[in-house]
């Protein structure tokens, strides 16, 4: 959430920098908050005085009646209408109260200084890792997948709609042993703990890391008590600490969890819909870190590099592109992509999206920390990436490790998980 405190002291620099986002209608929003917070604090700065007044009309009459005379009828009217004023101006305070913080949830987190401006065309790769296969004539995974007996996309249709895809026998111990091999290098090497959330959260925690109010259309919910499908992983376990104080000396704090992620939004339909390019459920491990604002540049990168890692371990070569203000998305200050190359499709697929949020998730789901004994708590920033995403992960496996003979070569780190070098069509799940 937006820093009212902020917009007020320097709200030229707000402006500046929301408007690199290249969203016009945030203009005109933070027009209306800057009205209402005005209005807000006239309310404010009236009641204050008026129930000062108060009190010194309660001491005067109390003095008086004590003293044995009454008061005038016309005192007792006028007191009561002071009354009615202070009721009426608070009712209105709580009412404009209740819009600020409605309307204050949709204005998006303001880019860092280092992001570039521009949109989706400005976003820069960073660097790069590995030598990508190249040659002509690779399958895409759909095929690969379908010749293995691995997957199946006509069956999740047929039980789900579109978006809902079925793995078969080493399929889905492949999926199984790509979950696993995750969780155990980042909590046995990275320092993560493992938590294993619910899979649908309340109305307020889908809020606390920005996913509602703007983008609630792209939510699954339940019905009749309004619980969500979570869309990822970082929803539950960021808001694990909502409402507290944590303590600076034990940051930062590192999560890790396997999660089904749910999410309405699949693309246009016919763009980059194939296979398992964008789809509606799909298996994520998640990466969750809250550090102390001093830190978080470098906890950052820390965070990025800990998701390269996995690519690194699966041999899959990839790149690392910092997206450029207009294509970060709305509670990210700074997001790196990570992109791996898939051969059969010739195309990069974005398997992570590691992003610095500052201290907007903190505020909006009261996540503070106390930096010494006794000292102010702060709010504290929250980061996140996948570590990785499931579906273009195994999409890139299956196009980079397909061979001659039909059969699919695992990387090395891969195969205690699977439990064979190689994916075959003739192997027993």
């Amino acid at each position: 959430m937006i820093d009212l405190k902020l917009l007020r002291s320097e709200p030229d620099q707000v402006r500046a920098a929301l408007a690199r986002r290249g969203d016009a209608s945030v203009g005109a929003l933070l027009a209306e908050l800057d009205q209402l917070d005005g209005r807000r604090r006239g309310l404010t700065g009236e009641l204050d005085q008026l129930k000062a007044e108060r009190n010194a009309h309660a001491k005067e009459d109390g003095a008086r009646v004590k003293s044995g005379g009454a008061l005038p009828p016309e005192i007792v009217e006028a007191r009561k209408q002071h009354g009615l004023r202070i009721n009426s101006l608070e009712h209105e305070l709580r009412n404009i109260e209740t819009v600020l913080s409605a309307k204050a949830l949709f204005v998006p987190n303001l880019p860092l200084a280092d992001v570039p401006d521009g949109g989706e065309t400005a976003n820069r790769v960073v660097r790069q890792w590995g030598a990508p296969r190249e040659e002509n004539g690779l399958a895409p995974h759909w095929d690969v997948g379908a010749s293995l007996g691995i997957l199946d996309l006509a069956g999740g249709a047929k039980l789900a709609g579109s978006g809902f895809p079925v793995l078969l026998g080493q399929g889905a111990r492949l999926a199984r042993g790509l979950i696993n091999f995750m969780l155990d290098v980042h909590t046995r090497e990275h320092g993560y703990t493992e938590v294993e959330p619910p899979f649908v959260v309340r109305r307020e925690v889908m809020q606390g890391t920005g996913q509602l109010p703007k983008f609630e259309e792209d939510a699954y919910k339940t019905a009749p008590d309004e619980l969500f499908l979570i869309p990822t992983a970082e929803v539950p376990l960021t808001n694990l600490h909502r409402d507290e104080i944590l303590d600076g000396a034990k940051l930062p704090v590192a999560y890790t969890a396997y999660t089904p992620c749910f999410r309405r939004e699949a693309g246009a339909a016919g763009k980059d819909t194939r296979g398992l390019l964008r789809v509606h459920q799909f298996d994520k491990v998640e990466l969750v870190r809250f550090v102390r604002p001093a830190e978080s540049a470098a906890e950052h990168e820390r965070l990025t590099a800990h998701a390269e890692a996995i690519l690194q371990r699966l041999e899959l070569p990839y790149r690392v592109k910092l997206l450029a203000a207009g294509d970060t998305g709305f509670a990210s200050a700074k997001t790196y992509d990570l992109e791996v190359w898939a051969p059969g499709v010739r195309a990069w697929l974005e398997v992570s999206s590691s992003s610095s949020f500052t201290d907007f998730q903190a505020r909006r789901a009261n996540i503070r920390f106390r930096p010494r004994a006794g000292e102010k708590p702060e709010f504290v920033h929250t980061l996140n990436a996948s570590g990785l995403a499931l579906p273009r992960t195994i999409a890139a496996l299956l196009e980079a490790g397909q061979q001659a003979d039909g059969t699919v070569q695992l990387p090395a780190a891969l195969v205690p998980y699977v439990g064979v070098e190689r994916l075959a069509r003739s192997s027993v799940a």
